[in-house]
């Protein structure tokens, strides 16, 4: 058995490492190696199998994972290691948008140490339709759509929106579910956190970090791709009439 490809998770604590060192590789003695390959075997993404792999991310494979950062980020002027498609596109991630994904790997790190992280079964939606996980990582989106999917956080969340008078309909396209399937749509509503949990933190939700959304409009701020996965409310709202713009054209 091969030690399993790098996830998005373990991709983005490789790159925050190499970042972290002024996007310079790292070598095997170095002690953020050593103690990267240990966070990554504890990581509740492999199965028991690879873990019993004397490669599996070990010191060297991280060195070697920090030299395809290192070597592939744009401003490298020396010979290129070969790597695949998700390093180059996490490469352009950190490029892109350093800071953000600095939070995630924090974020990834704390949950982690927090122990949150590895209690958290699998979540359907975890992988988009074309088997990619979200840039972020696949644990902060599995930590997102449990917390999305607590029955007492959405009933709350529902309660707050009827108390204050408005209708249960979607934050971004406005579909009402009751208007239009009568009785069986009745109080019906999915919920998103605003913020990504990378940027929010682990603090506790409050119900002004949700909105509540269609399941369309939910499907589409959690989808990834390459670059990007996580739309507030907001930006799928200028998305919609940027696309609604062109077709008029």
């Amino acid at each position: 058995m091969r030690s399993p490809a790098w996830t998005e998770d373990e991709l983005v604590l490789a790159g925050a490492l190499v970042v972290r060192n002024g996007w310079r590789e790292l070598r095997t003695g170095d002690r953020e190696v050593q103690e990267l390959s240990e966070l990554l075997r504890s990581l509740p993404l492999h199965r028991a199998e690879a873990l019993a792999l004397p490669e599996f991310r070990s010191p060297d494979s991280v060195s070697r994972k920090t030299s395809d950062f290192a070597t592939n980020y744009g401003p490298y002027e020396g010979k290129r290691t070969r790597c695949g498609e998700p390093t180059l596109r996490m490469i352009a991630a950190f490029t892109e948008r350093e800071s953000e994904m600095l939070m995630a790997a924090q974020a990834i790190e704390e949950g982690i140490g927090s122990g949150e992280l590895q209690l958290l079964p699998q979540q359907p939606d975890e992988v988009d339709d074309e088997g990619s996980t979200a840039i972020e990582g696949r644990l902060l989106v599995r930590r997102a759509l449990a917390r999305e999917r607590n029955p007492k956080l959405r009933k709350l969340k529902i309660q707050q929106v009827k108390s204050d008078g408005r209708s249960l309909s979607c934050e971004v396209c406005a579909f009402d579910f009751a208007l239009t399937y009568g009785d069986l749509g009745e109080d019906y509503i999915e919920v998103h956190h605003v913020t990504p949990l990378f940027i929010s933190g682990t603090r506790k939700t409050k119900l002004d970090d949700l909105a509540c959304l269609c399941a369309n409009c939910h499907r589409m701020c959690h989808r990834s791709r390459p670059g990007e996965s996580w739309r507030t409310p907001d930006a799928l709202r200028e998305q919609i009439r940027k696309s609604a713009q062109n077709g008029a054209h």
